[in-house]
């Protein structure tokens, strides 16, 4: 890159940095669609204020992150006015900079012109800044997802399970992107959405891989149990990616649903859709078996779409995945449809939230409504991103010729 692609990358971060000290990031603080009862700040707070009076955090409600994060933030990294601004923004640095690097090992390039703009693209997408504005522990996720997908790339497989290990302490649904990730550590990341070639590996050489996976969740698990003292952190956190405790409204598909749900076909119902997540890992990962970096950015698309308690963070990662798949571009069938679509529910989720919260005129379906249309716009991104990198294969049709199948 040039001089000003260097300095590219630091002015971004002071920019980041600057948003981070405004008065703004206090009225997001507790914005529903920037923070789950699984991501949020202020219950993160008050979990590390429990904590450290010596009552179990997890004895109520209220408190649901990972008893990880609850050490960290309670010993190490004690939450201030001033720090928590500088420890996010750092947060948020690190993944930009994850994601640039897995750029250039796609390419296997040391420098490229694109390197700024992928930067650009993670730091200052809306979803993701707003996200990190409010404190959101969804930015820790997103960093841990991408690191995982780092060290794979570079085939540093105990940093990645590692990585993916920590990630699924805090976000259970993350679970989904195990089997991708085990398969990257042994092929390379480089593109092949063009030339594609069944995987040439056996299937053995995941064992070790699984094992070691397993190996470290055990090891943070009894970790967690030992800072807390108990296992009552398990239903707390883990469960309530699978049992939903907390309905409260999120840019998600599941909570209305739940809250108009009679009680008893709420196990069933639960079941369907937590299992409903599952059928996407094998088609992907078997269709895109000569690209698993590919199907593991699916994934994180599937689970923007359909995962508990998702926040804007979510689908912002899957977005600026877009940016390390240029060769996808051509491909796509309504780009612009889909980012009218997204424009369109960017506007009415706060509108009809605050409808609905803060000045009474609305009820819920106002605001389910308009987490239908982000739904819809989120499936259609990642529907689109199925296509292009099926259709990168066949490549341009010669005139007269049309794709039936692929």
């Amino acid at each position: 890159m040039d001089s000003d692609a260097d300095l590219a990358f630091p002015a971004l971060v002071a920019v980041r940095l600057l948003l981070a000290f405004a008065p703004l990031p206090e009225a997001l603080k507790h914005d529903q669609q920037l923070s789950s009862p699984l991501t949020s700040y202020s219950r993160l707070r008050e979990g590390i204020y429990l904590f450290k009076h010596g009552i179990d955090p997890y004895s109520g409600g209220a408190f649901r992150h990972s008893p990880l994060l609850l050490s960290l933030f309670s010993t190490v990294l004690p939450l201030t006015p001033y720090t928590s601004p500088i420890v996010w923004t750092a947060v948020d640095t690190v993944a930009a900079w994850a994601l640039v690097r897995i750029w250039r090992l796609r390419t296997g390039a040391k420098k490229t012109s694109r390197d700024r703009q992928i930067a650009a693209l993670y730091l200052l997408n809306p979803y993701i800044l707003l996200s990190s504005l409010a404190l959101s522990t969804s930015s820790i996720e997103n960093m841990l997802c991408l690191l995982a997908l780092l060290f794979a790339c570079r085939g540093r497989t105990s940093a990645s399970l590692f990585a993916l290990a920590c990630l699924v302490q805090s976000s259970l649904p993350s679970l989904l992107l195990l089997v991708p990730l085990v398969f990257l550590n042994i092929t390379r990341p480089v593109s092949r959405l063009a030339l594609p070639k069944p995987f040439e590996g056996s299937a053995k050489q995941t064992i070790p891989l699984l094992l070691e996976f397993f190996g470290y969740s055990t090891l943070l698990t009894v970790a967690s149990a030992l800072v807390c003292g108990n296992w009552l952190w398990v239903e707390k956190t883990w469960g309530a990616s699978l049992t939903l405790p907390d309905l409260t409204p999120n840019p998600g598909l599941w909570w209305y649903f739940f809250t108009e749900m009679f009680d008893h076909f709420r196990p069933f119902f639960l079941m369907v859709f937590s299992v409903h997540l599952l059928i996407y890992v094998a088609p992907l990962c078997i269709k895109f078996q000569h690209d698993f970096l590919y199907a593991a950015f699916l994934l994180i698309g599937v689970l923007a779409t359909f995962k508990p308690y998702p926040t804007l963070s979510d689908p912002g990662l899957f977005f600026s995945l877009f940016s390390i798949f240029p060769e996808i571009y051509p491909y796509l069938r309504h780009p612009i449809v889909t980012a009218l679509i997204h424009l369109h529910a960017s506007l009415l989720l706060p509108l009809f939230n605050s409808l609905w919260l803060q000045q009474g005129t609305g009820n819920a379906n106002f605001f389910y409504a308009s987490t239908l249309v982000f739904g819809m716009g989120n499936g259609a991104a990642l529907l689109d991103a199925i296509w292009a990198g099926l259709r990168a294969a066949i490549g341009e049709l010669k005139e007269g010729y049309e794709v039936v199948q692929e």
